[in-house]
């Protein structure tokens, strides 16, 4: 169970504060009523002040906060489409900019900063509800200083896991004795059965999620490059990006699991290098030029539907 929040906040001798903070945070904009704006500071307000708390602490508190990159940052986690194009438009830019600072390298920043949309969009969750870091940005400080840690943090959970491959002459360095390397083993069955998986889920894709992934992964484009070859919003390719990334990974585990593996020799399988694997990814998408024409295509069709 969640921890009891420290504070409740009183709705009725805060109300007139409450009203004059809602008008200025323009939430009637992206969907957020009164009644939810009410509860969002709520929340707030329980994490930080105390049980003991007067009203005119409360009172200041509340108007300390930053409302309307809050209710922005609370109506993207939500799932809506005006709030993230509002913050698309302000952020994107930033974002880059910080991604390439802390990377010291464009196109790692632009990397780094287009794989943090979607964790920051949202995904829906086992219980109805939506799951964004954005849920964890609070209004006390601005929203694009508090995106700028989330991303340096990224950058510093990728750096840590890298920096476990320690090279050669590293270890040299350090008066590491290595043993002789061991023969190269012959492929192993759960090998094959990868491969084999992997194979089979990324030929089943249809040909709109075989144009992105590849685009995304193989030829190292941008969300923005995406959307404007699909002459769609930069949202839309990240929340379909996602979806086919989450399906891709289910499929491969169901395949796993019908060749004989149960599920947690599935899931050790997939933290597999993908160096390791003998297959040829862009094969098994189809050719860049087959993608591009059919994945556009289909794409548009299927976006003259929704």
């Amino acid at each position: 169970m969640p921890p009891k929040p420290i504070y409740a906040l009183d709705v009725k001798p805060l109300a007139p504060v409450i009203a004059e903070l809602y008008l200025l945070s323009e939430a009637q904009k992206v969907g957020i009523t009164k009644e939810a704006f009410a509860g969002i500071l709520g929340v707030v307000a329980g994490k930080y002040l105390t049980t003991n708390a007067s009203e005119k602490e409360a009172s200041t508190f509340l108007r300390g906060l930053r409302v309307q990159e809050l209710v922005l940052a609370r109506a993207c986690s939500a799932g809506n489409e005006i709030a993230w194009e509002i913050f698309l438009t302000k952020f994107r830019e930033p974002l880059y900019n910080a991604g390439r600072a802390i990377a010291k390298n464009d196109a790692t920043g632009r990397e780094l900063a287009d794989s943090l949309y979607a964790d920051l969009y949202g995904m829906k969750s086992d219980d109805d509800g939506r799951r964004s870091k954005l849920d964890y940005y609070m209004g006390r400080g601005s929203l694009e200083g508090w995106l700028r840690t989330v991303l340096a943090q990224e950058f510093v959970n990728r750096y840590r896991t890298q920096k476990r491959l320690v090279s050669l002459e590293e270890e040299e360095d350090a008066g590491v004795q290595f043993a002789a390397a061991p023969a190269a083993a012959a492929t192993t069955s759960a090998d094959a059965r990868l491969e084999a998986a992997t194979d089979e889920a990324l030929r089943a894709l249809s040909s709109e999620d075989k144009f992105i992934l590849a685009s995304y992964f193989l030829d190292d484009r941008t969300l923005a490059e995406i959307a404007r070859m699909l002459n769609v919003h930069e949202s839309t390719i990240s929340r379909k990006l996602e979806r086919a990334a989450k399906a891709l990974r289910g499929e491969i585990m169901a395949g796993l699991q019908q060749k004989g593996m149960s599920r947690r020799q599935a899931q050790e399988a997939l933290e597999a290098d993908v160096r390791d694997i003998a297959l040829d990814v862009r094969a098994s998408l189809g050719r860049e030029r087959n993608l591009q024409e059919s994945g556009m295509k289909s794409f548009q069709a299927g976006k003259g539907q929704e």
